[in-house]
């Protein structure tokens, strides 16, 4: 859920952080991007989270980075939100209000997907030295590509590298879905919902979002804990959060007049 203005000037915009569902108008105790103030503007059943900010394109810079996790943070505290892309930024107040005016019925769906629940992250990674390495020690097949492959006395060939590469990836692919359905079966009864994230390295065996009531997330952490007892000592656990429910909002905006 993400539209960034493109315009490269300088006129005052509105950075938007997150839609909740309408209260009073308020400002909250927390600095935004730039140190701007924070606060809601509604209209109909739901409102906007902003601060005021240069119309233009933000660099995701730290700092920058930092603030918009941290209103996040923030209005978790108090209420269920629909958290925004890192930087998104309508041209003025008119376009909140149609935002929210066009969107009402998707955001009032979303907020009652998500109410009452928070993100939790959990990454498995292979804690080896060597992943290649690992793999050929526990996988007879990929063992036996590499000695018929690369285990002769000649220089290896591009397409006999290629081969074994194919190869390696086919397993590693398969072990990753065998482990993200054994954690899905395991940790389904204490969540809501679960969705899988690309994998950013070539070390990680599973990679899982996890929607839970924000009084679960004890029982979510007791089934990792009770889930990690069926993996050897090669695998590291990383159980992160709560969050904003980022992967669970799942809808296109208009904004500024474009998608």
């Amino acid at each position: 859920m993400s539209t960034t203005s493109e315009s490269d000037s300088l006129e005052a915009g509105e950075y938007l952080y997150a839609i909740a569902i309408a209260g009073k108008e308020r400002a909250y105790d927390v600095a935004g991007i730039h140190g701007g103030a924070v606060y809601s503007v509604r209209n109909g059943r739901v409102a906007a989270v902003v601060s005021d900010c240069a119309r233009q394109k933000l660099r995701p810079e730290r700092a920058h980075l930092a603030a918009h996790k941290e209103v996040l943070q923030r209005l978790m505290l108090d209420s269920t939100v629909l958290p925004m892309a890192f930087g998104t930024i309508a041209d003025d107040m008119k376009a909140v209000r149609r935002l929210l005016a066009l969107n009402q019925e998707d955001f009032l769906e979303q907020l009652e997907r998500v109410a009452g629940k928070v993100e939790m992250g959990l990454r498995v990674r292979w804690d080896v030295p060597n992943i290649f390495e690992f793999f050929v020690d526990t996988h007879p097949e990929l063992r036996a590509a590499r000695d018929r492959l690369l285990g002769n006395q000649r220089a290896p060939r591009q397409e006999d590298r290629i081969e074994l590469g194919r190869l390696f990836d086919r397993i590693l692919n398969d072990d990753r879905q065998d482990h993200c359905e054994n954690l899905e079966e395991a940790l389904a009864p204490c969540c809501a919902e679960i969705k899988r994230s690309p994998f950013r390295n070539v070390n990680e065996a599973a990679n899982l979002n996890c929607l839970v009531e924000r009084d679960g997330q004890k029982r979510l952490e007791e089934a990792v804990f009770q889930a990690a007892g069926l993996f050897d000592n090669n695998y590291a656990f990383d159980l992160n959060g709560p969050w904003a429910p980022h992967n669970f909002v799942d809808m296109e905006i208009e904004l500024n007049g474009r998608k």
